[in-house]
């Protein structure tokens, strides 16, 4: 039987995934918007303390800038008023002009909020505010997850807030100024124990570059790629834009690798490693598992992104 995208999503089943970071997204989206705020602010400050976080480039920062330039001039109240706006994802003109920003833009705006509100420049907390007795149980369970895990959550908590897109009749997607992919003569190629497959290779070495046009290559016409709990983007200009929105600066450190025959001369092959961002740079490293499905001429028509449970899940290569 021929490979589709569901039966392709299901390669490699034993693959243990943070399934606490779903389930601490929903636990706060269940939270009051006060809570939901105050808690984004604590958690922010509590990592501030063993994770350092870089400052947003200015390429991220100028389309923000307006919009912040905008609040800082509110009156407390009114402030605070569109940070809730935010949560509440309402329908205001603040509201529908962060819908359309990508998810570094958005970053980049609540870390120099984060920043005024350190500063006095922004509405902060109210002095001796205590979180509710659900808002500290996601607190906590913040607190309980390794430093990948943690970063994800918060960047959840943040990228999802704003005025629905979907209910927009038009909107244009905001993204940072793509960078150029790095000279050939500057680019180093990963090693990954176990594996020598040119597309996995190519796939691992493009990214690293940011030269996401010979990443797209490496695809079927109706290939998919699933990024971390979320469904499947589908065809090669979709997923084209996926990397130059989400992707740009990543830095992919695969470990190691196993290729298994499939059905129909189709090739599995399950690699695992970290990935560290831009935002926190050296200082935190995803522990990833990439779930490659690639045709019979080697091209990919599924790759499963995944954030794994556990660092020792970095070793969990059988089926």
């Amino acid at each position: 039987m021929a490979f589709n995208l569901e039966s392709a999503r299901s390669i490699f089943p034993n693959t243990l995934t943070a399934d606490a970071v779903p389930a601490t997204t929903a636990r706060f989206n269940q939270l009051s918007t006060e809570d939901q705020l105050a808690l984004i602010w604590f958690a922010y400050l509590e990592m501030g303390k063993t994770i350092t976080i870089a400052a947003p480039g200015a390429a991220s920062m100028q389309f923000a800038e307006p919009t912040l330039e905008e609040i800082r001039k509110m009156p407390f109240p009114q402030q605070s008023q569109v940070m809730c706006d935010l949560a509440n994802r309402t329908d205001t003109a603040i509201c529908r002009t962060y819908a359309s920003w990508s998810q570094n833009i958005k970053l980049g705006f609540w870390y120099r909020l984060g920043q005024w509100m350190e500063e006095g420049t922004v509405a902060p907390i109210p002095t001796g505010y205590q979180l509710s007795a659900n808002a500290s149980a996601v607190l906590q369970a913040i607190r309980d997850l390794d430093p990948g895990q943690q970063i994800t959550v918060l960047r959840n908590l943040v990228v999802d807030m704003g005025f629905d897109p979907s209910k927009m009749e038009s909107y244009s997607r905001v993204s940072e100024p793509l960078v150029s992919p790095q000279d050939m003569a500057q680019r180093t190629n990963v090693a990954i124990e176990g594996i020598n497959n040119p597309t996995v290779l190519s796939y691992m070495n493009n990214l690293n570059a940011n030269d996401f046009d010979a990443v797209i290559e490496l695809f079927t016409p109706d290939g998919a790629l699933q990024p971390p709990f979320q469904r499947p983007i589908v065809g090669k200009d979709k997923i084209l834009r996926f990397f130059r929105e989400e992707c740009q600066n990543l830095k992919l450190i695969p470990e190691r690798g196993v290729v298994e025959p499939a059905e129909q001369g189709f090739t599995q092959v399950k690699v695992t490693g970290k990935v560290q961002t831009p935002w926190f740079g050296a200082a935190v490293g995803m522990n990833i598992s990439w779930r490659f499905l690639l045709n019979p001429d080697g091209k990919i028509f599924f790759v499963a992104i995944d954030l794994l449970a556990s660092p020792k899940e970095l070793l969990n290569l059988v089926r």
